[in-house]
């Protein structure tokens, strides 16, 4: 987190961030990740380590919930720390932020591709480059293995 805080927009730079949802804490389920998300207004960090010990996730301007169609804004983004930090923003060509249902969780899409995603159990999950970030691929594979997700949302 406090290497993401220059990264975030200047409104939460300083703001205190708090844990609403932990795969250790609260198991592995999206649903639960929806009901323990922030208010509707607030936004939302999304941290994940694979099981081959690659950290990465995504920042949104809302709250991560279940939805019918893609929200968000432009300061929504992709990152990686692969070895070190780096941030995929939007790059205007489409506006795929976020969309989620009981069966999946995507962030930044096109053509197909999706920047990440997550399955329903938050076991598995995917990341591809997308028009959306112009993203690398954020873990070393394109599929890969949750070990630890959490969700952080400002204090």
């Amino acid at each position: 987190l406090p290497q993401l805080g220059a990264q975030l927009p200047p409104r939460l730079a300083q703001q205190p961030w708090h844990l609403l949802y932990s795969t250790g804490r609260d198991g592995f389920s999206l649903r639960t990740l929806y009901r323990s998300g922030a208010r509707p207004d607030a936004p939302a960090l999304l941290l994940i380590r694979d099981t081959e010990a690659q950290a990465f996730g995504a920042f949104s301007a809302s709250a991560i919930r279940s939805s019918s169609g893609f929200y968000g804004t432009g300061e929504s983004f992709l990152f990686s720390f692969c070895p070190e930090l780096k941030v995929f923003r939007w790059t205007g060509r489409n506006d795929f932020f976020v969309k989620g249902d009981v069966n999946l969780l995507m962030v930044g899409g096109g053509s197909g591709r999706f920047g990440l995603w997550l399955d329903e159990n938050l076991h598995h999950g995917g990341s591809q480059p997308c028009e959306t970030f112009d993203n690398e691929t954020l873990s070393h594979q394109e599929e890969f293995c949750i070990q630890d997700l959490e969700l952080w949302g400002p204090a």
